[in-house]
């Protein structure tokens, strides 16, 4: 060995001295051999240097060695006996290398005396035996395929092939068309991919047949079959990319088929089965062109099987039409439930809004309608998806129960305003006569009937909205919201027989679920009613006073006789005594014009104590304006005549700036009376329209006067 060669790795024959240790361990037993090492071209590194370092070398490949289990923990000592010696370097140092040689040799010629090249003389076999052992051993090499050396041209064909091989391989990984194809794979789908590599493929090999026809045939052949396979190692990921863009070809030409047959009307089933059906005929022709019996994927060096691949596809088609099935369900679900709630929540509201004796069973009998028909066109709609049975009726389920959901939605929704609903349908009883315009209070009304019969209708909708009555059962709460809340004194008599209903949280023969209001809530409910309509009746007792106090203006009839009986003597006076019948006349004038002034028949309509309060606002100031008139006409009269001048009539601005202030004037009585009756602000009201009015016809009349 070469002394540089020394601690190398893939040096200095280590392969064969690793085969020479595993065949004297399987075919001799321990016997002492001696291993000489001649290094060659010596350095100026000393031998005592040297020497460590391989025999450090030898006991790794020693101890890397398979070893039977009879020798496992056997030393390298026990088979062999390690000698190094080194020799100049014949270049440089001539005649030193020869002397050293020479006495190499010498050590050779004595190999059998004691102490020589030999070994260990245990072994020795006797001259008689030599021709057997020869023999034996020459049956040992060659049965033993590690000592069996092939013959010189298999060994020539075997190293030329295998270089041809590698330099063929090389070749293609560089080869400029490959490279193209490879680069054209990996950015698209490539047409003749497989007729274009076998191709490529074909030249390379036809290349490796002609440089090696000359050499072993058996040599040749396997050396082919390797560098094939090689081939075909560095070529598979360009397969595996052409396989993936005819996978991503077919499953998106199976999505926009499936979306384009959907959009015609197609049924769903049928579209899926036909939609893959294509797309996976689309790949078995893309892999393989079957028109002109041609791989258009597939290589004919190899049988390699693409149904992964299509079964890959296949399980993506059927996940992308589970998943587009299912958002179809759910969009036809979504548009089925629109369609309850567009034919169910505006009826179920507007017959909430004025709930009647009638309003369930009409509800029943709308829900039933509605919902079978929803059902009939949901069940055609589901046909095309070729459900199974239990899918079917479990979506049918869910559409019924989403209806029956709804009703009872909207139900404890008006449940929660029912308080609302009994007070407007209070409200169009008492307030409202039977042609639905608004009561006025003559004093010709019964209150009190109208306030039974107001009281009746609003808890007859109490009881309507109590529970949910979508079963078509019969129940008695309507019964017992009368007896207990409209008949008072009876349901008191009958609470020391029996206990009370209201006070529990269900309904005989109701169950819980559909309870909307419970007893308890009804009395609650009823007695916040009761309050909050108490403030209308007492409205309505005070506008009939009020009427009938405005009729009475005037004293009564035994009032005015006894005042003629009684001032019959001063009338005789004044009809004797001229002056003071002027002077009586002359006070008649003034109150007729204050009369008409204050307005005094419109003040007391309202009531003697709105009168009076309203007449003492208005009295100063409707005397001093007068006054004021009388004293101005005498001045007109005594002024020099001018020139008629048109005048200007009063503007609308003017006048409604006049009314303002009037309205603002009339609005100074006392807001304790205002916040102590709605009568009294509604006087006011009137008041200040009626002021107005009078100040309206007093401007006009100055102005005809004009």
């Amino acid at each position: 060995m070469w002394c540089h060669d020394i601690g190398r790795e893939h040096a200095a024959n280590r392969p064969l001295l690793k085969t020479v240790f595993q065949v004297m361990m399987r075919l001799f037993s321990p016997r002492k051999t001696k291993l000489l090492f001649v290094i060659r071209d010596q350095t100026k590194t000393p031998m005592e240097l040297l020497k460590p370092v391989l025999m450090e070398d030898i006991q790794k490949i020693w101890d890397t060695v398979y070893k039977p289990q009879a020798h496992r923990q056997t030393a390298l000592s026990e088979f062999f006996s390690v000698e190094v010696t080194a020799l100049s370097s014949y270049e440089e140092k001539e005649e030193q290398f020869k002397a050293q040689v020479a006495l190499l040799r010498r050590r050779f010629f004595h190999s059998i005396a004691p102490g020589g090249l030999a070994g260990d003389r245990r072994g020795v076999i006797p001259a008689s035996g030599f021709s057997f052992s020869a023999q034996q051993i020459w049956k040992s090499i060659r049965e033993n395929k590690d000592l069996d050396l092939p013959a010189h041209r298999v060994m020539v064909a075997t190293i030329r092939c295998e270089q041809i091989a590698n330099e063929k391989l090389s070749h293609l990984a560089c080869d400029k068309d490959w490279l193209e194809l490879e680069a054209a794979v990996q950015s698209g789908p490539v047409s003749g991919f497989g007729r274009k590599l076998g191709s490529i493929i074909d030249a390379y090999l036809s290349e490796y047949d002609m440089e090696t026809m000359y050499f072993d045939e058996g040599v040749r052949t396997t050396k082919r079959q390797q560098l094939e396979s090689r081939i075909l190692h560095l070529v598979h990921p360009a397969f595996q990319a052409m396989l993936g863009h005819l996978h991503s070809k077919a499953l998106n030409k199976f999505r926009s088929d499936l979306e384009q047959s959907l959009k015609s009307g197609k049924g769903f089933a049928a579209s899926v089965r036909d939609c893959s059906q294509s797309s996976l005929l689309e790949f078995d022709e893309g892999f393989a062109d079957h028109s002109h019996h041609l791989s258009d994927v597939a290589i004919k060096h190899v049988n390699w099987d693409a149904s992964k691949v299509r079964e890959k596809l296949h399980h993506d088609i059927e996940a992308h039409a589970m998943s587009v099935r299912d958002a179809k369900l759910s969009e036809l679900r979504d548009s089925y439930q629109k369609q309850v709630t567009e034919a169910l929540a505006e009826p179920i509201e507007s017959l909430f809004d004025a709930p009647e004796q009638d309003s369930w069973p009409l509800i029943r009998k709308l829900y039933k309608c509605e919902t079978v028909n929803a059902l009939s066109r949901f069940a055609n709609s589901l046909s095309g998806f070729e459900l199974d049975q239990a899918t079917c009726d479990k979506m049918m389920a869910e559409l019924k129960d989403y209806a029956k959901s709804l009703v009872e939605k909207k139900a404890r929704e008006e449940a929660g305003k029912v308080l609302i609903h009994m007070k407007d349908r209070f409200s169009s009883i008492f307030s409202y006569d039977k042609y639905s315009m608004p009561r006025v209070w003559t004093g010709k009304e019964d209150i009190r009937t109208l306030t039974k019969e107001a009281h009746a209708a609003a808890l007859k909708v109490l009881s309507v909205m109590a529970a949910i009555r979508l079963d078509d059962k019969q129940d008695n709460i309507e019964s017992i919201l009368n007896s207990t809340l409209m008949d008072g004194l009876d349901y008191r008599k009958s609470l020391e027989a029996a206990a009370d209903p209201l006070a529990s949280s269900t309904w005989e023969e109701v169950p819980r679920n559909n309870t909307l209001i419970t007893p308890v809530q009804c009395r609650s409910i009823w007695r916040r009613f009761k309050k909050e309509t108490e403030y209308t009746i007492i409205q309505a007792i005070t506008a009939q006073e009020a009427h009938r106090h405005s009729n009475r203006w005037l004293p009564p009839p035994w009032v005015i006789a006894l005042i003629a009986v009684l001032g019959f003597n001063e009338f005789m006076m004044l009809l004797r005594n001229p002056l003071y019948f002027f002077g009586l006349f002359i006070f008649f004038l003034l109150s007729r014009a204050l009369w008409f002034q204050l307005n005094i028949a419109g003040e007391f309509r309202n009531g003697m104590l709105l009168g009076l309060l309203g007449l003492c606002t208005r009295f100063l100031q409707t005397v001093m304006s007068l006054l004021k008139k009388l004293a101005d006409k005498p001045r007109r009269h005594r002024r020099t005549p001018e020139p008629p001048q048109p005048r200007k009539l009063i503007s609308a601005q003017t006048f409604m700036s006049q009314s303002q202030r009037q309205a603002s004037f009339s609005g100074s009585i006392p807001d304790a009376l205002s916040s102590s009756s709605p009568v009294s602000s509604k006087s006011g009201l009137e008041y200040s329209s009626m002021s107005t009015e009078s100040q309206l016809g007093e401007t006009n009349r100055e102005v005809s006067s004009s």
